[in-house]
């Protein structure tokens, strides 16, 4: 039986979500109330019965590691096989912080070396799909392929956001483009690979060699396959979403809301495992009103909760109101607050009245408007809002505030309110995501 190992590329920065993840990995942000988005991929690999998984860390990577642990809840805490967390090390010029997704691989050969494994999959840890994997090993050998690439279609309006790819009538990739400004076809990239390992070896080493490469898998390793190596596309139809964005986080969230949802998290075939919460059961109070959200474990609903999607822990006071928001672990919603079209960070503290979302002013951030400019205002963690405090819409409430950094009750549209150190923080972030 051929054997396969499981590389999950996991040290993303994400600047696009802004204070979501300016403690923390991409992959580490909570998902869908229990989850954090690694769980996706991490599940897929073990539901696919890959069980020799490395995972790629780089930026600031305690919360992934605190979460993943030894891997026991996907099975991963084996004698053979398992989780392995590798990170970037300094040796005497031997290895180096990773320069890009293929030189974070290429520091990390000698755990596919050591595997002995026949065939390789690429991955990354920051989307949003279930996806059996050994449906697209099976389709890798009977073509023969050197490298097959998960594939996907998406909106043409969307499509300059992705890496594409083109085929020809038998899947075969003719041509692969970067981002391009007028994408010429909509089939992307999803960032999965199947590598036949000799093959994997022989172009990591070759490319590092390269002093003009940038050490990218879409960038530089797949175009330079092209012509010269037998490159396949394999396409997948179900639900599919980077959640690189602030807007396509919070849809990505919302999605799971709908009647019918693209993504089932209640399927018994294709579930999707993670660290489990030692939280007691949700409870809600006699006059609370819940309609279209997820409620996890942990929480106590006495207010209104609309179309949102509430992490462990919690608590809405009799009075209040969430709608259309995403609220993570152990934050606490006092009575006739409002929170509106948000997203809260751990540990957030709503005062009494306090309303954040308010208003019809949707007026881009002033400091980040490529970031948010859809209505959604985000408040980092620990963050306490006064009561009475008027919060409007494109609005970044960075982390760790308290009462006496709001100067007056009433913080316009398109604000940000940080504290100093943090504020230099996304500043730089909001330097690299504007190159």
């Amino acid at each position: 039986m051929n054997k396969i190992v499981g590389v999950i590329l996991a040290g993303g920065q994400g600047e696009r979500l802004s204070i979501l993840a300016a403690e923390r990995a991409k992959p580490a942000v909570i998902f869908g109330g229990s989850y954090r988005i690694i769980d996706f991929t991490l599940s897929n690999c073990v539901n696919s019965g890959i069980y020799s998984v490395a995972i790629l860390t780089q930026y600031r990577p305690r919360s992934l590691n605190d979460h993943i642990g030894i891997g026991r809840p996907w099975d991963l805490d084996r004698r053979d096989g398992g989780v392995y967390m590798l990170q970037p090390y300094t040796a005497r010029g031997e290895t180096d912080w990773y320069s890009g997704t293929a030189d974070a691989v290429y520091q990390n050969l000698y755990f596919i070396e050591e595997s002995r494994a026949d065939y390789v999959m690429v991955l990354s840890g920051d989307h949003i799909y279930q996806m059996r994997y050994d449906n697209m090993l099976d389709f890798h050998r009977a073509t023969g392929a050197d490298i097959t690439v998960g594939v996907v279609e998406v909106p043409i309006s969307e499509a300059s956001r992705y890496g594409l790819v083109d085929t020809d009538e038998h899947d075969e990739v003719i041509s692969f483009l970067e981002k391009p400004e007028n994408p010429p076809t909509n089939l992307a990239s999803m960032g999965i690979y199947v590598f036949s390992t000799k093959v994997l070896i022989d172009r990591l080493e070759l490319d590092a060699r390269d002093p003009n490469s940038s050490h990218d898998f879409g960038k530089d390793i797949l175009p330079s396959m092209i012509g010269d190596k037998k490159v396949m596309a394999y396409r997948f139809h179900g639900y599919w979403r980077d959640v690189g964005t602030i807007e396509a986080y919070w849809q990505s969230n919302m999605d799971l809301l709908v009647d019918l949802p693209e993504i089932n998290l209640y399927d018994p075939d294709n579930i999707i495992h993670t660290k489990i919460s030692e939280k007691p059961s949700a409870k809600i109070g006699p006059r609370a009103h819940i309609s279209r959200s997820i409620i996890s474990n942990g929480c106590i609903i006495n207010g209104y909760v609309e179309h949102s999607v509430l992490s462990p822990g919690v608590y809405v006071e009799e009075g209040a109101v969430i709608r259309d928001s995403i609220v993570f672990h152990s934050s606490y919603i006092e009575a006739d607050a409002v929170v509106n079209r948000s997203i809260l960070d751990k540990e957030v503290r709503v005062s009494r009245g306090c309303q954040i979302g308010f208003g019809d002013d949707f007026s881009p951030n002033k400091e980040s408007p490529n970031i948010l400019s859809t209505g959604i205002t985000v408040v980092g963690k620990r963050t306490v809002l006064p009561s009475g405090v008027r919060i409007g819409r494109n609005c970044i409430l960075g982390a760790g505030l308290t009462e006496r950094d709001f100067e007056n009750h009433f913080i316009a549209s398109g604000s940000t309110v940080e504290l100093p150190a943090l504020k230099g923080r996304l500043l730089k972030l909001q330097v690299l995501n504007n190159r």
